[in-house]
């Protein structure tokens, strides 16, 4: 077959043949339709695939490492704003409410609803923070009392272990605070500068916190003309479904964190535990790391009540614990969380544990709402990309049999 130009076309098309000048032109290379030359056709389909897969990946390995990288050095600032988003989510009907059915103006709505906010938590602080003074010591004298009984059970029990021995442990105990006390001395001369930081993110979380409510949709319509604009509708609709399930997730979060503290201090107060309140309080603020929030509240609870009220209480309280957290895992979180934010307990560990590695305790708080609106945003696009557009479907309908 004659190559396009060649000799034959040229005469039904009328056009003049050019003169041999004497350069041979080699015929084009023929290759499969995916590659460019010779070379790429040699090599196997499925490994040029690979190796297209690849160097995408690395290139978005390599921004994903930017980013993450990025965001640890601006993490003074991005903490406090992720804070300040889950608040929002949060907050935002009351203020919803206000504007729409009361009629307040924006900056009024945002306002009220963030002082309320201000003022619930101020006064669950400061409740739990005069019960633990006021029990202060009497939970000295029963730590000390549940000391010497740790240090009985070492000497008549199954370890039989005796003075000297306990005092040895003791003692390495004690040079070993010894030997690390520039360490703590350094941390507390610290303090100042945790403390002027920790204000500033008190603030910035404040501030973002009531523009976020206020301008929230303002602020969206502005980073969506980011995208390109055939993509500006569906970023802003993925945008508005990662938001809904934002909120539902801290609401939901915030109602079985309450049944739960609600569950574990009844029953520490019919076990007659003088810090309940406090320990409820704990339980309740632990409740927003997942998994293993629950689990410190719960030996903190079941240790308290080993100090103060002895193995058999304590062993109540374990029981206790275990079966609230039961509740909340099969029953709870399925039945008030439900499909909208249902995320794989393998992408929570994963994510949590991600999570304390790049930012401590503030990683695994954010973790898992991230998780929950990145699964919904994706989701939400693809459903829309693999949507058949209305004029497929008139075309099909009108081609032949």
């Amino acid at each position: 077959m004659e190559s396009l130009g060649g000799p034959e076309i040229v005469a039904k098309q009328g056009i003049e043949e050019p003169e041999d000048d004497g350069i041979r032109t080699e015929p084009p290379i023929a290759t499969a339709p995916s590659v460019s030359s010779r070379d790429d056709s040699e090599v196997p389909k499925e490994l040029r695939i690979a190796a297209a897969y690849s160097w995408r990946l690395i290139i978005l390995a390599a921004a994903l490492v930017c980013v993450v990288y990025m965001l640890g050095r601006l993490s003074h600032v991005v903490i406090p704003l992720a804070i300040a988003l889950l608040l929002s989510a949060l907050l935002s009907p009351p203020v919803r409410f206000l504007r729409n059915r009361a009629k307040f103006p924006p900056s009024l709505a945002a306002g009220v609803v963030l002082v309320a906010g201000l003022l619930a938590v101020i006064g669950t602080l400061t409740l739990v923070v005069t019960q633990i003074v006021d029990k202060f010591d009497e939970l000295a004298k029963n730590a000390a009392e549940g000391a010497e009984q740790v240090r009985d059970w070492l000497q008549d029990g199954p370890l039989n272990l005796d003075t000297e021995q306990i005092d040895n442990g003791i003692n390495t105990a004690t040079g070993w605070l010894t030997d690390n006390q520039d360490r703590f001395v350094s941390t507390a001369q610290s303090t100042a500068t945790a403390t002027i930081e920790a204000l500033a993110a008190f603030f910035l979380v404040l501030f973002s916190t009531f523009f976020f409510m206020r301008d929230g949709d303002k602020i969206w319509r502005f980073l969506v003309r980011i995208f390109p604009k055939q993509a500006e509708e569906q970023v802003h609709d993925a945008g508005i479904a990662a938001w809904a399930t934002l909120g539902a997730y801290v609401r939901a979060t915030v109602l079985v964190a309450f049944i739960d503290a609600l569950g574990i201090g009844i029953g520490l107060y019919f076990l007659d535990v003088s810090l309940y309140i406090p320990l409820a309080a704990l339980v309740f603020l632990f409740a927003f790391v997942p998994i293993i929030g629950a689990t410190l509240s719960g030996v903190i609870a079941v240790l308290v009540t080993l100090v103060e009220q002895g193995p058999l209480p304590a062993l109540i309280a374990l029981i206790i614990v275990i079966a609230v957290q039961q509740l909340e895992g099969h029953v709870l979180q399925p039945l008030i969380m439900g499909r909208a934010v249902a995320i794989h307990p393998l992408a929570v560990i994963v994510g949590i544990a991600a999570g304390v590695i790049l930012a401590g305790i503030t990683g695994a708080l954010v973790a898992v709402p991230i998780i929950a609106v990145l699964n919904t945003a994706v989701r939400f696009l693809v459903l829309k990309r693999r949507e058949a557009p209305p004029d497929s479907v008139v075309v099909a309908s009108e081609a032949p049999s």
